[in-house]
């Protein structure tokens, strides 16, 4: 049997919205470890420069740091590119996906 739980968020934009995400009962449990990793996954989509960019803009890294993330992503699939509490690594996830870039939370 699976249970459902439904969770509101208020996120700040320009104005301010409500956004209802549904999780499971294992969705939640996952979220109570304390330290997450936010995993960059390559796509066909995303040059090396939008995600030097982005790892540069959002995730404050030097731009040699954030070439060999590219090239990491690039050659094995996939980097954690940063580790934190969940809710830190879900604001990360969201902004990085705005920007195109193929991101999930582990």
């Amino acid at each position: 049997m699976s249970h459902i739980f439904q969770l509101l968020f208020i996120f700040a934009n320009m104005s301010t919205e409500t956004k209802e995400e549904t999780f499971t009962l294992e969705e939640i449990l996952t979220s109570l470890k304390t330290v997450h990793r936010l995993i960059l996954w390559n796509d066909d989509i995303n040059t090396f420069d939008h995600v030097i960019f982005c790892m540069m803009k959002y995730l404050d890294y030097s731009e040699s740091q954030a070439e060999k993330i590219a090239w990491k992503v690039h050659n094995e699939g996939k980097c954690a590119v940063l580790e934190g509490s969940f809710t830190e690594m879900e604001v990360y996830r969201k902004i990085l996906q705005q920007e195109g870039l193929t991101v999930s939370v582990d």
